[in-house]
C-alpha cells in the first residue's frame, strides 16, 4: 500500500472542485489548492516514498530529489500565480483544465517510473488541449485539434519507446540512458516533441496564441519544461541534444523576428529559450545540468510574466498584432513596466533572473572547451534581446500612437504580474539563495566584473542595432511559413488528391461490378427465366419430360462415380 499520496492529487482535487463550486468558494479553491500542493511538495523527502503494484510491476508514483522538488515547486507556484491572474476572467472549465494540466506537470516531476511518467504525461496532453479550446474561437478549435494530433503522435512514439525499454531491460525505473537503439531513440523523440524541437515545433506557435489571454499563461509554463525535466532525468550528456538545442535557439530567434503577432513572438521565444536548456542537457556536466534546471525555473517566471502582459493587452484591446498596437504605455503603465522586466529577464540583463541562470549554461560550455557552442549561445543572447527584449515591448507599448487608450490590468492580473516581476528581480539580485536548491552543489559566481561588462556591451550594441535597423524590423501583415506547412498544406492537398484518385478507382470498380452483375442477370434470365421479347422460357426453366430428367440424373451420377474411383 502507498505511504504517501502524490502532491499532484491535491491540485487535481482542486481542479475537480472548481466546476461545482461557485463564488468565493471557487475562488478559495483556486488560490488555496496550489499553496497546499506547494506545501506537500516540500514534505516529500529524497528517495522513493510511494510504491504500488501495477500488473507485474511495482510503480513509484512519488520519488523525491532536489531536481524533482525544484521543478514541482515552480509548477505549483505557477499554478497559484496563474490562478490568481485568471480566476476573475477565465471560464470555469478553463480554470479546471489548467489546474489538471498543472497537476500532470507536478505528477511528472515526482514520477519514479516510466509508467507513472507516461500517465501524467498524457494527462497533460489531454487537459492542455482543453485549455487551447477554451479560447472559444474557430481558430482556437482548429488549433486545438492540430495540437491534440501532435501530442497524440508524441505520446504514441513515447509509449513505443517505453515498451521497448521495458521489454528489453525488464525495468520501468527512470534512469539515465543514451540514444543507442530503437527503443531509446523513440523515448527521446517522444520527449523532444513535447519540448517543441524542430521540425515538430510549429504546434506551439500555432496553438498558444489562439488560446485565451489567461490560457496562454498556463500553456507557457508546463509542457516544454516537463520535457526539459524528462531529458535531464533520462538523457543527461546525450551529444545530439547539443545540436538540437542550438537549432532550437536559432530557429526561435529567426521566426520571432519575422513575426507580427505579439503572442506568437513570445511563443517562438519559448522554443528559443528551451533550446538553451536542451543544449545544456546535451553538455551534461553538473554545471550544465544546474544551468538547465535553474534556467527552466527562471524561464517559467519571466515567460509567464511576458504572456501576462501580452494577455492584459489582448484582454483590454482585443488586438494582438504589432501593427495594431503602440502607445499603450500612456494608460497601461503597470503592464508596461512588468512587460519590460520580463523582457529584460529573458534577455539576461544583469540584475534580472535570466542573467543569473542563462550565463551558467554558457559557463558550462566554455568549461568543457566547447568554444563554438559558447560563441553560438552568446550570439543567440544578442538575438533574444532583439526579438523579446526590445521588439516585443517596443511595438506593443511604444512605437507609434495607435490611438488606443485601454485601462490598465484588473487588480488580480496586476497582482500576479507584480509577484512574478518581483521574483525576476529578487533572483537576479540575490542568486545565491536560489542556487542552494539546485540539484548539484555549486560555487558559481554570477556577477564577475568582466562578465557583467561583456553582457552589457553585448546587449547595448544589440539594442543599437535594433534601432538602426528599425525600418527592417517593422512588421507587416505577412505569414511566415513554418514546417507545419507540410501537414497543413502539402499533406492536406496530397491527401485530397489521393482521396480523389481512390474515389475515381472506386467509381470505376463499382461501374465494372454493376456491368458484371447486369450481364450475370441477363444470363440468369436466359437460362432460368424467360426472354422478355418472345416469352420463351430458358433451358432450366422449361418443363422437362420424366425420361429426359432420368437420363440427366444417370449421366451426372455416372460422372460422379467415375471421378470418385479415379481420385
Amino acid at each position: 500500500m502507498t505511504e504517501f499520496l502524490p502532491p499532484a492529487l491535491i491540485l487535481l482535487a482542486g481542479a475537480i472542485l472548481i466546476g461545482p463550486l461557485r463564488g468565493h468558494l471557487r475562488s478559495a479553491v483556486v488560490l488555496v489548492a496550489p499553496l497546499l500542493t506547494l506545501w506537500a511538495v516540500w514534505q516529500v523527502p529524497d528517495g522513493v516514498v510511494t510504491t504500488a503494484p501495477f500488473l507485474d510491476y511495482v510503480i513509484e508514483p512519488v520519488e523525491g530529489s532536489p531536481l524533482r522538488r525544484l521543478f514541482a515547486t515552480i509548477f505549483a507556484l505557477m499554478a497559484f500565480v496563474g490562478g490568481l491572474y485568471a480566476f476573475r476572467q477565465a471560464k470555469w472549465y478553463e480554470l479546471a483544465a489548467g489546474y489538471a494540466y498543472a497537476a500532470g506537470a507536478v505528477g511528472v516531476s515526482f514520477a519514479g517510473d516510466l509508467i507513472t511518467l507516461f500517465i501524467f504525461w498524457e494527462m497533460m496532453a489531454l487537459f492542455s488541449t482543453v485549455v487551447v479550446w477554451a479560447g472559444g474561437t474557430p481558430a482556437a478549435r482548429a488549433a486545438g485539434i492540430r495540437y491534440a494530433i501532435m501530442h497524440l503522435l508524441g505520446g504514441i512514439i513515447l509509449k513505443v519507446g517505453i515498451e521497448g525499454v521495458v521489454v528489453h531491460t525488464g525495468s520501468i525505473d527512470i534512469q539515465p540512458m543514451l540514444a543507442t537503439n530503437f527503443d531509446t531513440w523513440m523515448v527521446l523523440i517522444g520527449i523532444l516533441i513535447n519540448a517543441a524541437a524542430p521540425p515538430i515545433s510549429a504546434w506551439l506557435a500555432d496553438a498558444y496564441p489562439e488560446s485565451s489571454p489567461t490560457g496562454s499563461v498556463f500553456l507557457s509554463a508546463f509542457t516544454t519544461k516537463t520535457a526539459v525535466l524528462a531529458l535531464i532525468l533520462l538523457f543527461p550528456g546525450e551529444p545530439v541534444l547539443i545540436w538540437v538545442g542550438i537549432y532550437m535557439v536559432m530557429y526561435g530567434i529567426i521566426y520571432a523576428l519575422l513575426e507580427n503577432d505579439a503572442r506568437r513572438i513570445l511563443a517562438y521565444s519559448i522554443v528559443n529559450q528551451v533550446g538553451f536548456m536542451v543544449c545544456a542537457i546535451g553538455i551534461g556536466t553538473q554545471m550544465a545540468l544546474n544551468g538547465a534546471a535553474a534556467h527552466a525555473f527562471a524561464h517559467i517566471i519571466y515567460k509567464a510574466l511576458l504572456f501576462m502582459s501580452a494577455g492584459v493587452v489582448v484582454y483590454r484591446t482585443g488586438k494582438s498584432k504589432c501593427t495594431d498596437l503602440g502607445g499603450l504605455f500612456r494608460t497601461m503603465p503597470l503592464t508596461t513596466i512588468c512587460g519590460i522586466i520580463g523582457a529584460l529577464s529573458i534577455s539576461s540583463f544583469p540584475l534580472t533572473s535570466g542573467f543569473t541562470t542563462k550565463s551558467m549554461i554558457s559557463e558550462a560550455a566554455i568549461g568543457e572547451g566547447l568554444v563554438l557552442i559558447y560563441m553560438l549561445l552568446t550570439a543567440a543572447s544578442a538575438g533574444v534581446f532583439l526579438h523579446a527584449g526590445i521588439k516585443f515591448p517596443w511595438f506593443v507599448f511604444f512605437q507609434k500612437d495607435s490611438g488606443l487608450r485601454p485601462k490598465d490590468a484588473p487588480w488580480n492580473m496586476a497582482a500576479a504580474m507584480v509577484i512574478f516581476a518581483a521574483l525576476c528581480i529578487l533572483i537576479g539580485i540575490f542568486p545565491e539563495p536560489f542556487y542552494q536548491f539546485l540539484p548539484y552543489t555549486t560555487d558559481y559566481v554570477a556577477y564577475k566584473p568582466g562578465k557583467v561588462l561583456f553582457y552589457l556591451q553585448l546587449l547595448l550594441f544589440s539594442g543599437l542595432a535594433f534601432f538602426l535597423l528599425l525600418p527592417l524590423m517593422r512588421r507587416t501583415l505577412t505569414i511566415s511559413l513554418d514546417f507545419d506547412w507540410l501537414w497543413r498544406v502539402l499533406f492536406y492537398r496530397a491527401g485530397g488528391a489521393l482521396l480523389r484518385i481512390l474515389a475515381g478507382i472506386g467509381s470505376a470498380i463499382e461501374a465494372g461490378i454493376r456491368a458484371w452483375v447486369s450481364s450475370l442477370r441477363d444470363v440468369a434470365r436466359r437460362h432460368l427465366g424467360f426472354v422478355e421479347s418472345n416469352r420463351d422460357y430458358g433451358i432450366f426453366a422449361r418443363t422437362w419430360q420424366i425420361g429426359t430428367t432420368a437420363l440427366w440424373i444417370a449421366i451426372l451420377l455416372s460422372v460422379y462415380v467415375l471421378t470418385y474411383f479415379i481420385s
